[in-house]
């Protein structure tokens, strides 16, 4: 009976210690900024990183050849901290932005296209078309601001009630999708405003994303109310199956295809889902920054390769593959 108890009890605190993480499924590693990253972007296939630090500015990786490839420096004069970032779809352009200015940089040529202030509200998040020239910002003010540079057109969306929080744009600039403190997530049509679909929510939204070809949506809330929602039709397709208690999302990213989805949270957790039915395929968690209590990260954003494998960027300045065999 005792030794009964004895395997019971070590199988009971080995079950605690790992809970529903793989264990040994990190298959590389990259230390990027070896201080922190104030922000983090990974491209769709997690090739390229775009990654800031107050100490080393903006600088942008070949994780393949783990390489720098660029250093860009501070974005303004001031050293003003970058707060977000995003590498279009294509791979071709990028922005980044504090809370009160963006630049956009043209990765093909390592190279910046200019910068830009906003006066009015602080940015919260951005996101960048394939063609470098149209943008999104999310909005302290409660406004999605779409901008195309070339021809210096804004579309002010003002739907939202309160702070915007997050946004995406579609490859091609034609359709974006916000989501804020009012409860709401928001399709609509970049060239006239019109609101395609409304995704209510109980609480504030705080991350959103689109399927590159169009397919889904995601939305996610302060609580646990992940969905999935299906573009076709507007109707939900899928609720994430999250067991903890108010897990937000700081990052999510659905794989080409649009049959699974990667996300990452501000307390480390990097997971993969089933688009179709919500089930979790797979748990890990990011490396904290070295010698820092509480040891915690934020994962800034994820992707999924070709390979399949799993790629997160986080706030201690790594990025990491996760095998999902």
């Amino acid at each position: 009976m005792y030794k009964t108890f004895f395997s019971f009890c070590l199988f009971l605190s080995t079950l605690t210690l790992s809970g529903c993480f793989f264990s040994g499924s990190e298959v590389q590693r990259w230390q990027l900024a070896p201080q922190g990253a104030t922000s983090f972007s990974l491209s769709r296939d997690g090739r390229f990183a775009i990654v800031s630090a107050v100490e080393q500015g903006i600088a942008l990786w070949d994780l393949h050849q783990n390489k720098k490839l660029a250093d860009f420096g501070s974005q303004d004069q001031h050293h003003n901290t970058v707060v977000s970032s995003h590498i279009s779809d294509n791979k071709r352009f990028a922005i980044t932005a504090t809370a009160q200015n963006f630049a956009i940089w043209d990765l093909g040529w390592s190279q910046a296209q200019g910068l830009w202030s906003i006066d009015d509200a602080t940015i919260r998040d951005v996101a960048i078309a394939n063609n470098g020239d149209d943008i999104l910002l999310a909005l302290s003010n409660g406004k999605a601001l779409f901008i195309n540079i070339s021809t210096g057109r804004r579309l002010e969306f003002l739907a939202h009630k309160e702070k915007v929080n997050s946004v995406a744009l579609s490859p091609n600039g034609r359709y974006a999708l916000s989501g804020g403190n009012d409860h709401n997530g928001y399709l609509w049509d970049t060239r006239t405003g019109q609101i395609l679909y409304r995704f209510p929510h109980k609480s504030r939204i705080t991350r959103v994303a689109l399927q590159r070809d169009g397919k889904f949506a995601l939305t996610a809330d302060g609580t646990n109310d992940v969905f999935i929602w299906d573009l076709t039709n507007g109707k939900k397709v899928s609720e994430l199956d999250i067991t903890l208690r108010q897990q937000t999302l700081s990052s999510a990213r659905f794989s080409d295809d649009g049959s699974m989805i990667a996300t990452g949270t501000p307390s480390r957790r990097v997971e993969l889902w089933q688009t179709s039915h919500g089930k979790n395929m797979g748990s890990w968690k990011a490396e904290p920054l070295q010698d820092t209590r509480p040891a915690t990260a934020v994962v800034y954003d994820v992707a999924i390769s070709p390979t399949g494998n799993v790629i997160s960027g986080s706030s201690s300045g790594f990025a990491q593959a996760w095998s999902t065999d």
